[in-house]
């Protein structure tokens, strides 16, 4: 979606109540680089996040409360990655529609 030459962007964070947030934006601003260094950090808690998991589930006797701590911080971080992704591939189908 555009509002006179300015893209909307859905933001890797949410509003209250769990409601997505959207930024208008030429994509230079300042909140769309506070956005991008979010993305950044989200994405690599997730990659060391999984490297944890392939630690935890290497391991012969995980705990119960290990495996429970360790699926919602992977809900969280799966979360989040979703969250990027929707906002990627609607920049990208933006940047890539001809109007048709």
């Amino acid at each position: 979606m555009t509002y006179e030459g300015n893209e909307t962007r859905l933001l890797p964070w949410t509003g209250h109540g769990g409601k997505p947030c959207y930024l208008v934006t030429d994509g230079s601003g300042q909140m769309s680089r506070i956005a991008d260094t979010v993305e950044r950090v989200q994405l690599g808690m997730a990659r060391d996040l999984l490297g944890h998991a392939a630690d935890l589930l290497a391991d012969d006797r995980p705990t119960p409360a290990q495996l429970r701590f360790l699926l919602a911080r992977m809900s969280e971080a799966l979360t989040a990655v979703h969250r990027i992704a929707q906002s990627r591939g609607a920049r990208l189908r933006t940047d890539t529609d001809d109007g048709a």
